[in-house]
């Protein structure tokens, strides 16, 4: 693995972008664009409420930490938790000024409904595994807040979506290494991504200036 100085670690929130489209992902953290539309900026409000850091909870058994920062130096990525539940447990870890042993438990804020794909749950994951490393301990489960149901979603976090998330992260960090956009795979999605006006999907259906000259050149293959 190509080491990275910490200061240029992949984005954890990234890969919720990454999964959901790469050239999305691209535009925003290697070319640094962005755009609001009503759901970047009601995301953006349940995200707010959610990291706060002045509100810690404590209630019973359970201690609640909001924005909590999060940092592995193994995947070479870093960010921001919306809310880590510390839950009171013997085979838990200790916390600096709390008594007895703790085991966390993350949960991401998401605005809307489930989505029919998998880049909440990687989002998640990764938290899970940036805690794992941080705090030596194990992580088998999180959950997803959606705002909508304004209910949780409890994720498993197994093998196979902890093989993926670093499978994404290798590749992000390979287009991040290299600068590259990807070129624009239009799909259904598009109509609804702030990113819209900037990646200018609708462009991928117009043939390529190479393809424009063959058909229209004397000479070339296809033109009159």
């Amino acid at each position: 693995m190509t080491g990275f100085p910490e200061d240029e670690y992949l984005a954890l929130s990234g890969l919720q972008h990454f999964a959901f489209c790469r050239r999305q992902w691209a535009l925003i953290h290697i070319e640094r664009q962005w755009a609001e539309n009503v759901r970047t900026v009601e995301g953006d409000l349940l995200h707010r409420r959610a990291h706060d850091e002045t509100q810690i909870e404590s209630r019973g058994d359970t201690l609640t930490v909001r924005g909590l920062r999060v940092v592995s130096h193994r995947l070479q990525v870093q960010g921001v938790c919306d809310v880590v539940e510390f839950r009171r447990d013997p085979s838990g870890v200790t916390l600096a000024g709390r008594e007895g042993r703790w085991c966390p438990y993350p949960v991401e804020y998401k605005r809307g409904k489930p989505k029919p794909f998998d880049a909440d749950e990687l989002q998640l994951c990764v938290q899970a595994m940036c805690l794992e490393e941080m705090l030596l301990c194990d992580i088998p489960e999180g959950s997803l807040f959606y705002g909508e149901p304004r209910r949780r979603a409890r994720v498993a976090l197994d093998a196979a979506l902890r093989e993926r998330a670093e499978a994404l992260l290798a590749e992000m960090r390979s287009l991040y290494a290299r600068g590259y956009t990807p070129k624009v795979k239009s799909g259904k999605s598009c109509s609804a991504c702030s990113l819209n006006d900037l990646c200018l999907p609708r462009l991928a259906k117009c043939p390529s200036p190479a393809a424009y000259l063959r058909a229209h050149l004397p000479g070339e293959e296809g033109a009159p």
